[in-house]
């Protein structure tokens, strides 16, 4: 007789809990790192609970801007499944396509908020989160690429490791005042990528054929949202 596979319940409930518990501790850790980011920039845990909650909850949010229309053909993907795997199969409409632009709420509105409110709240930092913003734009719109049926993607640690060196050379050679690196980081990280990737390349968004272009589209855990809270801790 051949072999027989034999699927235990039991170790497949326990796959399930692991998988569960996983879930979890990621979570925590990764609410922890938000908080201490928020806290360093000047935020009670009470108040980064609820940009956290904010921004997950606008991450859904996509407000409509414009509509525009494509210079090419739109770029849709269709999954077909041959033996319990799914294969990716993109189909290309040749039909006259339209791409509506949109904001991310989670993922652009709430973290611009949040900087022109530490720009308000510390003024002292506006010339150096400036140039912190300069510093980080130019360098993501050099690496920023269209990606056709999706949209503007970057190198995922870029915006962070240069808001943080900005901010690094803007305190320690620029002459800012110590107690304010924390601010240029979060702004110049922030603000920096949704210029450099998102603004910037605008003109680039008709090329795409993707019928939705979201700026900070990818919501909570998109790079505009991420890159000034990794830029903080990572000093």
């Amino acid at each position: 007789m051949g072999n027989r596979l034999v699927y235990s319940p039991v170790g497949i409930l326990l796959m399930l809990v692991f998988a569960f518990l996983l879930f979890v501790v990621v979570g925590f850790l990764f609410l922890d790192l938000a908080r201490t980011a928020f806290t360093k920039i000047g935020f009670s845990w009470g108040q980064a609970l609820f940009v956290l909650l904010a921004s997950l909850f606008g991450s859904s949010i996509n407000i409509p801007v414009t509509n525009l229309e494509c210079s090419t053909p739109l770029v849709r993907e269709r999954y077909v499944r041959a033996f319990g795997i799914a294969y990716r199969v993109p189909v290309v409409d040749i039909v006259s396509c339209h791409t509506l632009l949109a904001v991310n709420v989670g993922g652009a509105v709430i973290p611009s908020l949040i900087s022109v409110a530490l720009i308000y709240r510390f003024p002292e930092a506006l010339n150096y989160t400036l140039a912190g913003i300069a510093f980080v734009a130019i360098l993501t719109n050099r690496v920023a690429r269209p990606v056709k049926g999706l949209g503007i993607v970057t190198p995922a640690l870029l915006p962070p490791l240069s808001a943080a060196l900005a901010a690094i050379l803007l305190v320690y050679a620029g002459g800012a005042p110590h107690d304010l690196i924390f601010i240029i980081a979060y702004v110049g990280g922030t603000l920096g990528t949704l210029i450099g990737a998102d603004v910037l390349n605008l003109n680039k968004i008709r090329d795409l054929g993707a019928p939705v272009a979201s700026i900070g589209g990818a919501g909570t855990f998109d790079g505009v949202f991420l890159s000034g809270l990794i830029a903080v801790l990572l000093l």
